[in-house]
């Protein structure tokens, strides 16, 4: 098993020293990646090393202890603290336990001691990490968790979140029998409800318990703030047969729960179209004024085409997004792909729509980016592109995926820009507000209205430093050169430079030019 990782702070150099040579880091499951002298200084350090464990006294310069701890919680919320002091005071024992410390140590430490802590707290860590890695325990979770999963899954499939090339193995991951002939979606509407929570469970049982007929398997569950059922044919099962169980379910409600329920029924499909389905039982709902309500209305028979529509639906429009955006040209040439053959599948003369609608996502995502219309489609673009402007579906396919590696290109173009554009920024305000002992990350994301996670791997990412080490940097450079051009008392510098307390700042400068700013301003 990995070793765990210790980051050891005290100011005491023989402490230190003690601790790090007396104890078998390895024999005891840990390896000591850092040490560091003051709180301010393991702050720098835990940013670039994430121990798993700090060991830390209170009683320091620049930052105590439990400001470190309270600061690290935050930052590393995984890490264990140990904390250890020469004073033996109430107070501190009870702040420590506040801060979730797993242990307070009075010192001087010994290190039977110290390796009885530590050993307790490898079984602790061993403890969390094998709970988090143990399949057994997430298998148990995973079947705990299936009938909600499947519900999700039903949810999925009407929306079109489901890519129907994985329809068939999801299914299975979920223990789903998803063999038939096709499959049908049927949506509940109620009138007048006064608890619309309440009628739809009254509806969902209803359902579960009175839709049994031959060639049909049926599954009803709760779908936003009413029912549905997603029915499978086997054996050749009618699906008008389905429609006339519907029908009595919708006249069972009226008697049984006073409900003028109206089921709206779509057409089959395969198991990966369910959301035209769908789609055909919710314009069938629209009907119900038109045909009445309390009862089952079957698209069909209002919309004898309508199962043969294709539409580009909100899963096409997440998929062509994500590769735009994430992806590189294999994902956008594969989500093009599958777009073209689904339209392959329902012929060229069914087009027109999809192609309007897929036009109308490639705008968005150019608007989104902030691109000009023009930019993406050509100088004089009117919109004014049909399906029918294409020779062929390969054609319309080929301009399709040209707009979208345009768009991806300029996107990234701009993605660059914009990353340097913000770390040009933040250099401008660190070396406006070096000199403010208040400087922070929080403060400066504030300004650029950024949150501080993604600023900090955007910093450096792009300058190969922490937004810490950067300022002690600018810091550095403006101590130095204010050593050199003026006769300035080394206080009031570090006062200039972002230091209130002047020997923290004459800490900082030894370590980072070798010499103290005395030596420096002489040398």
């Amino acid at each position: 098993m990995e070793e765990y990782r210790v980051l050891l702070v005290d100011d005491e150099e023989d402490i230190r020293v003690g601790i790090s040579r007396k104890m078998d880091w390895t024999a005891l499951g840990f390896t000591l990646v850092g040490e560091a002298e003051n709180g301010l200084e393991a702050l720098e350090l835990a940013e670039a090393l994430e121990p798993d464990v700090v060991l830390t006294d209170i009683k320091m310069p620049f930052m105590d202890g439990l400001e470190l701890c309270r600061i690290l919680t935050e930052r590393l919320p995984a890490a264990k603290f140990v904390v250890f002091s020469g004073f033996d005071e109430f107070e501190y024992a009870k702040q420590a336990i506040r801060m979730n410390v797993f242990e307070y140590i009075l010192k001087p430490i010994s290190a039977a001691e110290l390796g009885g802590v530590l050993r307790r707290l490898k079984d602790r860590l061993d403890t969390e990490r094998t709970e988090r890695q143990n399949t057994e325990t997430l298998r148990r979770r995973y079947e705990e968790s299936l009938p909600v999963l499947r519900e999700l899954f039903y949810a999925h499939l009407l929306e079109g979140r489901v890519p129907p090339e994985q329809a068939a193995e999801r299914a299975q991951r979920l223990e789903l029998d998803v063999t038939g002939d096709a499959w049908a979606a049927a949506l509940a509407h109620v009138d007048g409800a006064p608890d619309r929570e309440l009628a739809a469970l009254s509806v969902q049982q209803l359902l579960e318990e009175n839709l049994t007929l031959a060639g049909w398997s049926c599954r009803a569950f709760l779908y936003g703030d009413a029912a549905a059922v997603l029915a499978v044919s086997r054996d050749g099962g009618s699906v008008y047969a389905l429609i006339q169980a519907m029908d009595r379910v919708c006249a069972l409600a009226e008697s049984y729960l006073g409900l003028t329920l109206t089921m709206g029924v779509g057409a089959p499909a395969g198991l990966g179209e369910l959301a035209q389905s769908a789609a055909g039982a919710r314009a069938a709902l629209d009907y119900r004024r038109l045909v009445g309500a309390g009862r089952a209305i079957y698209i069909g028979d209002l919309e004898p085409n309508a199962g043969e529509r294709v539409s580009f639906d909100e899963n096409d429009e997440r998929e062509l997004a994500a590769a735009v955006k994430l992806g590189g040209e294999a994902e956008i040439r594969a989500a093009v792909s599958r777009l073209t053959e689904k339209v392959r599948r329902s012929g060229l003369a069914a087009s027109h729509l999809f192609f309007l609608e897929l036009l109308t996502c490639l705008l968005r995502l150019a608007r989104g980016a902030g691109l000009e219309v023009e930019e993406v489609f050509g100088t004089g673009f009117t919109g004014a592109v049909q399906a029918t402007d294409f020779s062929s579906l390969e054609a319309m396919g080929e301009w399709c995926l040209e707009r979208c590696l345009r768009i991806q290109a300029l996107i990234r173009r701009r993605r660059t820009d914009s990353a340097g554009q913000t770390v040009e920024r933040a250099k401008a305000y660190i070396q406006e507000h070096y000199g403010e002992s208040g400087l922070s990350v929080e403060r400066l994301c504030d300004h650029l209205h950024l949150s501080p996670a993604y600023f900090s791997t955007l910093f450096k990412r792009e300058t190969g430093m922490s937004f810490t080490a950067h300022v002690t940097l600018t810091r550095m450079e403006a101590a130095a050169e204010a050593l050199r051009s003026s006769e300035d008392k080394t206080y009031l510098i570090a006062r200039r430079c972002g230091y209130e307390d002047a020997n923290y700042f004459s800490y900082v400068f030894k370590k980072h030019f070798g010499v103290t700013p005395t030596k420096f301003r002489a040398g």
